[in-house]
């Protein structure tokens, strides 16, 4: 009985929504696009397209969401990365 409880409790602390803020830090790149010093909460959220060819509707916006927030939607275009090693 006390591992079914403790079961449930685990499930339920899993289940709630998490307060977070991602902050990128110095020299983040997501294909290839310097992305750094970007910070986005719960109400200003990012989404980042990589295209393999050139998008239709290349560059970043702004959009409003149904909930009151606002995501940075952008288009890009995959550029080749040099190999560190």
């Amino acid at each position: 009985m006390i591992r079914l409880s403790l079961i449930a409790c685990l499930v339920a602390a899993l289940a709630a929504p998490a307060m977070a803020e991602v902050r990128f830090g110095k020299n983040v790149r997501i294909g290839g696009h310097d992305v750094s010093n970007q910070t986005f909460t719960k109400k200003r959220r990012g989404k980042f397209i990589i295209h393999k060819g050139t998008p239709k509707n290349a560059g970043c916006v702004w959009r409003k969401n149904a909930d009151g927030s606002q995501t940075k939607v952008c288009n890009l275009k995959r550029k080749k990365v040099k190999e560190s090693r």
